[in-house]
């Protein structure tokens, strides 16, 4: 799929590709939100509102989205955003988008609900890998995740925490994508007009090894993943509270970022916990449909904090320029999902890396419309503000 044309590419192009290539199950899965989706859209138009003033008559002939994140330097103020399903867009898809990673000079990080094990792609890439962790019912499983992701030689953890219970997606029930996957005529129908996607993906899994497995989980439960019912104790728990960071704060003594803040004193807790980083995030508007976007509450959040931790943010990313007026609002860098599996959908390693190269291309050229040669010149004063 490598264009080479970047200029023809686009959020939108690639996501009807995907759409095209991807059974619906799959596809909306990755592509549609909570409830209504009113978190969905809401995310849209806070960006679309928010103008921007440049300045003009500056040399920017020399430019760099360079940053540096933890004390590492990247090439690009992103990151690959956990997500489960980029396994299911592609064979190994976990690879391919974290080799694209690697060779673009910024970080991945791998799901827990991924379907390759994640010791796979620290193997397979020389790349910044991150380790992604929710808090299963039994701790003691959550933190064998753990000690595999020290055992790995992976140096930041990202605790999901927005999660408590499971968000209500009503067409994961009618397209068969619950947890887990539940076969039917109206799925085995959709994978069947869709025969690229059940070569390159599904009978690959098939003829090695089996039908695909969340290739994080204990051995024990690592189940198909049209297998029956989560075992209880790997099930999401609602009664993971503070004390539960602070345990884990004490057990990881390597960078410990929190993804879910939209709330200021949350992230002065975080901060009164020993946490190295948060993610200011609405989960993509996938979770809780009546939430704020991050793009709102991310001024407040990093003025209180942005002296005692890394800030980061994500959700509901399109454009480079988004990407620009998140850094603008107070975030280091941002966190992109969708556009990045979709590329890995319809292209693997190729795919993925055009699309981290269509966001990079965008986020330079807005910086030169802006008068910025550096990450470091995005400020609040670019902000139009009524």
């Amino acid at each position: 799929m490598k264009t080479g044309n970047l200029e023809g590419m686009s959020y939108e192009s690639l996501r009807e590709m995907a759409r095209r290539r991807l059974p619906k199950g799959i596809f909306e899965y990755i592509d549609r939100g909570a409830e209504d989706e009113t978190a969905l859209a809401y995310n849209r138009r806070c960006f679309q509102r928010i103008r921007m003033r440049p300045k003009i008559l500056v040399d920017v002939s020399v430019r760099t989205p360079e940053i540096e994140l933890f004390g590492r330097k990247q090439a690009l103020p992103l990151l690959v955003s956990p997500t489960a399903a980029t396994g299911l867009v592609r064979h190994k898809g976990e690879i391919d988008l974290a080799r694209a990673a690697a060779k673009a000079n910024i970080p991945f990080c791998a799901a827990t609900e991924a379907i390759t094990a994640f010791e796979e792609v620290v193997a397979a890439t020389k790349g910044n890998i991150w380790f992604q962790l929710y808090f299963w019912k039994d701790r003691r499983l959550s933190y064998g995740l753990v000690d595999r992701a020290r055992e790995a030689g992976i140096d930041t953890l990202l605790v999901t925490v927005d999660t408590a219970v499971l968000p209500k997606r009503e067409y994961n029930l009618r397209n068969g994508y619950d947890v887990p996957l539940r076969p039917s005529l109206r799925n085995l129908c959709d994978v069947a007009t869709h025969p690229r996607w059940f070569v390159d993906v599904l009978l690959r899994y098939l003829l090695k090894g089996g039908m695909p497995r969340h290739g994080n989980y204990p051995e024990v439960y690592r189940r198909p993943v049209t297998g029956g019912k989560i075992a209880d104790e790997i099930n999401l728990d609602a009664t993971v509270a503070w004390a539960d960071i602070a345990e884990l704060r004490r057990y990881w003594k390597g960078r410990l970022v929190i993804k879910g803040i939209l709330r200021v004193e949350d992230a002065l807790t975080a901060a009164a916990h020993g946490v190295d980083g948060v993610i200011v995030s609405n989960h993509g508007g996938r979770n809780f449909d009546s939430a704020v976007a991050p793009a709102e509450v991310l001024p407040e959040i990093a003025e209180k904090v942005g002296e005692r931790l890394v800030i980061l943010a994500d959700s509901g990313i399109r454009r480079g320029s988004d990407v620009v007026k998140l850094l603008a609002l107070g975030a280091k860098a941002v966190l992109v999902g969708r556009a990045f599996i979709y590329g890995t959908a319809v292209g693997g390693e190729a795919g993925a890396a055009d699309a981290i190269n269509m966001l990079g291309d965008e986020i330079d050229r807005t910086m030169a419309f802006l008068g910025c040669r550096s990450v470091q010149e995005i400020g609040p004063d670019l902000l139009w503000q009524r």
